[in-house]
């Protein structure tokens, strides 16, 4: 059980930051163990990611405060983020974001039960990590659908995108997501009740469908509908 986070927001004001942050604060209880968050800058060409092995009351107090702000926007004022909390049964090794420097990923979920030593010759993708949400990211890599490819697996998944500025974001039908649309972007919770607590109750989360990828890249929203096999056991 781990928290996914997404945001875009258009010319975010302090208060605007001040929810992302808390956000961040209520996914905590998903995954006190590490958190991380990926951003599109002004000052760099690249996605640029921060992760500690740190609950995220902690990281937010290094890396969340207002005077990071500006420094976090690109270059027309906007915010691009993905975040993660996550809840290890291991180690602490091989944390997420996951990324490249044109992509990054935060994923809730199972991708593969295998070992990683197995993964090349089973799905061939060869990893840097031992973290089985690489193989999801190889996955969008090579512009494969993953809920197509992945049907056996465990998926709620935000991809942060520097080429098109944008998230794209779905689960299947074992792993929840949800969206708040406001008047300026969105953000994006693994829960409901996580925006609810963050918002003190203004703002509504609705849940995604099973199968259908959203794309928002600050100005429109666009749906796609994939069909597999998977059951909706959220509404079970």
């Amino acid at each position: 059980m781990c928290a996914i986070i997404g945001v875009v927001l258009n010319k975010p004001t302090i208060s605007d930051f001040q929810l992302v942050k808390r956000v961040f604060l209520e996914s905590s209880i998903r995954g006190l163990h590490a958190t991380g968050m990926s951003f599109l800058p002004k000052w760099s060409k690249k996605i640029e990611t921060i992760i500690e092995s740190k609950p995220a009351s902690y990281f937010a107090d290094i890396h969340l405060h207002n005077d990071n702000f500006s420094d976090m926007l690109d270059k027309n004022g906007n915010l691009y983020l993905i975040g993660h909390c996550r809840y290890s049964t291991s180690d602490l090794e091989y944390n997420q974001p996951i990324s490249n420097e044109n992509i990054s990923i935060v994923h809730n979920g199972v991708m593969s039960q295998e070992l990683p030593e197995k993964w090349k010759d089973l799905y061939g993708y060869i990893t840097k990590t031992k973290n089985d949400s690489e193989l999801l990211l190889k996955t969008i890599e090579e512009r494969k659908e993953p809920l197509l490819e992945w049907q056996n697996s465990s998926i709620s998944a935000i991809e942060l995108h520097l080429e098109s500025k944008s998230l794209v974001y779905y689960r299947n039908g074992k792993r929840p997501i949800y969206h708040s649309k406001l008047d300026n972007g969105v953000i994006i919770t693994s829960t409901s009740d996580i925006m609810t607590r963050a918002s003190s109750g203004k703002i509504t989360a609705e849940e995604i469908n099973k199968d259908v990828k959203v794309k928002y890249d600050g100005n429109f929203f666009t749906e796609g509908v994939l069909v597999t096999e998977t059951l909706d056991l959220q509404n079970e």
